[in-house]
């Protein structure tokens, strides 16, 4: 059966939020689908059409991830480094290649999938989920995602596991009861209830740098975290302190929203001083819980994740409110 290149293109969003799922990583997500492409089209001649090409392409995506967890484990987040910290703690780094990273909506929720598809993949890649995920044995992760989010029958995920229906069957139960004992994990809603005036005053609120507002806007309970730092704090006193002090450079930055992780995300820009511009400092990830902020997540590492998002990493003080338009457009 035929195969042209651009048939295994259009996969390629669907592929690359199946392999974020099981890695956690959109960089290796993006490596992985490269090399199932590459496989597939260097073996189209073997497709014989008993299957949709799509499912031919998850298998081979799925068999790619499974090599790749092998070689380089599993991602993680700083709530799991240890217990909550102090606004006192030194800052201790990990590698990049050891946290769990946000993903571009864009790059994992395929445009041409009616409504409901799509808001089912964005919840399926909320950062809760798949940190929950990580902590399933590679095998297990992967029969679930085959069957909860793509909806496989265990037949067909058995034969894509190279085994039984009776072990993929218990490999499910087993890793549904996994992620069930870590509910509270993964019980993030996404701040769906009135999010649009949630945004508007979280934005406004981090412009004026009002701590006070910022902080009025989150649970009692609510984290903070700035990987690639191992430091992360717990309670809105110590975000407020931790606002008010250490990160009191935020002060002037400029911050607008993105779409990531099927959740309320947020670029932000720190002030350079004078009238020197702003430079890209973090990418926040807002996780809700009761219709507050549950979970801020302000990943750091913005030389590797905002070409993903198609953002800058700087801007000129002159060219930031037109800059700003045409990204968030």
């Amino acid at each position: 059966m035929d195969v042209d290149i651009d048939e295994l293109e259009c996969h390629r969003p669907a592929l690359t939020g199946h392999c974020y799922r099981v890695l956690g990583s959109v960089a290796d997500a993006e490596d992985a689908v490269q090399e199932t492409l590459v496989r597939a089209w260097r073996s189209r001649d073997r497709f014989e059409g008993r299957s949709s090409l799509r499912t031919w392409l998850y298998r081979i995506a799925t068999n790619v991830c499974l090599d790749a967890v092998a070689a380089r484990g599993r991602r993680g987040r700083p709530l799991e480094e240890g217990p909550a910290g102090t606004v006192d703690d030194a800052l201790e780094e990990r590698p990049r290649t050891h946290w769990l990273e946000p993903v571009p909506d864009a790059l994992v929720v395929p445009t041409d999938a009616d409504p409901l598809e799509q808001a089912m993949l964005r919840q399926s890649v909320r950062l809760a989920f798949v940190a929950a995920l990580q902590h399933l044995p590679a095998r297990q992760r992967v029969a679930l995602l085959l069957a909860d989010v793509l909806g496989w029958k265990a037949a067909e995920i058995a034969e894509c596991l190279e085994t039984s229906v009776p072990a993929v069957n218990s490999a499910l139960q087993r890793g549904r009861a996994t992620l069930a004992s870590r509910a509270t994990a993964t019980a993030d809603d996404a701040l769906t209830a009135d999010a649009e005036v949630l945004v508007e005053k979280y934005l406004d609120a981090f412009h004026r740098y009002d701590v006070d507002a910022l902080v009025a806007l989150m649970r009692e309970d609510a984290t903070l975290s700035m990987p690639p730092y191992t430091l992360w704090l717990q309670g809105s006193g110590a975000i407020r302190n931790w606002l008010r002090g250490r990160g009191a450079g935020c002060r002037g930055s400029r911050v607008f929203r993105v779409a990531a992780n099927g959740s309320l995300a947020f670029a932000q820009y720190r002030p350079l001083g004078g009238d020197a511009g702003h430079r890209a400092w973090a990418l926040i990830v807002l996780e809700g819980a009761g219709g507050r902020i549950g979970a801020w997540n302000a990943f750091l590492d913005v030389e590797t994740l905002f070409p993903r998002f198609g953002l800058p990493l700087d801007l000129a003080p002159d060219e930031f409110p037109s800059r700003l338009r045409s990204i968030s457009s």
